[in-house]
């Protein structure tokens, strides 16, 4: 064959029999390391100055045109971008990955059996090493435009954290609807509760900080519900030094908002976790909390069993407890644990779990109760510190067992 080396290639027969690759790779192997090869050249191969974090879930449409945005935003500064996938159902952390294979600059994270913005948000700092880091959603709302000057600002100034700002002057909603915007302002006064630092937008998802600023909050982080913001703000060791840059809100093009009522809920965690969280784990309050919606539910079905049912004691006591234990496990699958919620064969295994755990945790219940009781204590001391022990052993072994970390 012209044009090719006898050592090159061997002929292994005559007429238009294939010639043999010497180096056993096939053609299509040879053409994605061109490919990688020349995409490499055209990026500069020294490390990241910023990393961008972007957390996603059910995003796919939106990967592309955010990526092409940030190309256009930051043409000079070498970047990168890191997506932390909750496990997305529309192949998103696919889509990513094929998309990292042309241009090295895009990197994924896929989390399987968690979720949650801000422990996304979390790891995919502590993914990067880039000595600047920013966090956008990828939804395309955020003005990606203002990331060049706030990186200049942290570069030049003596400032910790630059905030993209809807509520600064000139900034704004923009087409989010009424109840959002309702929503977004009260959140916005709550985080007063424990964020002391006079700031027009604490709940903005929008910032770029310095990454000694990060690391050194990240241990006193809660991790609790979607506002990483201010969960950093709240626990930063020392006051930081804040700028704030308006911007309009966008309004969103491909995918659905993931704001919803347990959205709010787990805003309400990060503020508790914050006010009394060192004293009694948010998690385990959330829990007892549950357990007295339970016992509640309980004394209904027990009532009902007993006045309209016309059943046994034994029989409706039975009956109010299955329910109790059952009502107990979806509300915790729902608030408590949504960030490793059971779905599926796994959501039937959890439940029959927790059932076991229940039964064991009601004998102890019973057997420290009479135990005091029988040892002159008061009873209502003994039926409460019975209770009490039965809740921590039904909570640390859930926590274990049933919505075991995966």
């Amino acid at each position: 064959m012209s044009g090719s080396s006898s050592t090159g290639r061997t002929a292994i027969g005559e007429g238009n029999r294939p010639a043999a690759v010497g180096d056993g790779r096939e053609p299509e192997g040879r053409q994605l390391e061109q490919l990688l090869a020349t995409q490499a050249r055209t990026v500069n191969a020294v490390s990241p100055l910023l990393t961008i974090v972007v957390p996603t879930l059910n995003e796919r449409d939106n990967i592309e045109p955010l990526i092409a945005l940030l190309d256009a935003a930051l043409p000079s500064t070498n970047w990168e971008i890191m997506f932390v996938d909750d496990d997305s159902t529309d192949d998103t952390s696919k889509h990513i990955r094929a998309l990292a294979l042309a241009d090295p600059r895009v990197r994924c994270i896929q989390r399987i059996g968690r979720r949650g913005l801000s422990t996304a948000c979390i790891e995919g700092v502590l993914a990067s090493s880039a000595p600047y880091v920013a966090v956008m959603d990828a939804d395309l709302q955020h003005d990606e435009a203002l990331l060049p000057r706030m990186l200049d600002i942290l570069q030049r100034e003596h400032v910790d954290l630059v905030i993209g700002s809807r509520y600064a002057a000139g900034g704004g909603l923009g087409d989010l609807a009424t109840n959002r915007a309702r929503i977004s302002q009260m959140g916005t006064k709550l985080a007063g509760l424990i964020c002391k630092q006079d700031i027009s937008d604490p709940l903005s998802g929008f910032f770029m900080c310095r990454r000694d600023v990060f690391e050194g909050a990240v241990r006193r982080l809660s991790g609790q519900g979607f506002k990483i913001l201010l969960d950093l703000l709240a626990s930063s060791p020392r006051p930081l030094r804040v700028r704030e840059l308006p911007f309009e809100f966008r309004t969103r093009q491909h995918g659905e908002s993931k704001l919803d009522t347990l959205v709010v809920w787990e805003y309400f965690a990060l503020l508790a976790d914050k006010l009394f969280g060192h004293v009694v784990p948010v998690r385990f309050a959330l829990f007892a909390l549950i357990g007295v919606v339970g016992l509640a539910i309980h004394m209904l079905i027990l009532w009902s069993g007993l006045d309209f049912m016309s059943l046994e004691f034994g029989a409706a006591q039975s009956l109010a407890t299955l329910m109790a234990m059952t009502s107990n496990f979806f509300l915790n699958n729902i608030l408590t644990y949504r960030d490793q919620r059971l779905r599926g064969w796994r959501l039937l295994r959890g439940l029959i779990t927790f059932y076991g755990i229940c039964g064991i945790g009601a004998t102890a219940n019973v057997g420290i109760a009479s135990y005091l009781f029988n040892a002159n204590q008061t009873w209502w001391v003994a039926g409460i510190l019975g209770v009490v022990v039965g809740a921590v052993w039904n909570y640390a072994m859930s926590s274990i067992f049933t919505w075991k970390a995966t």
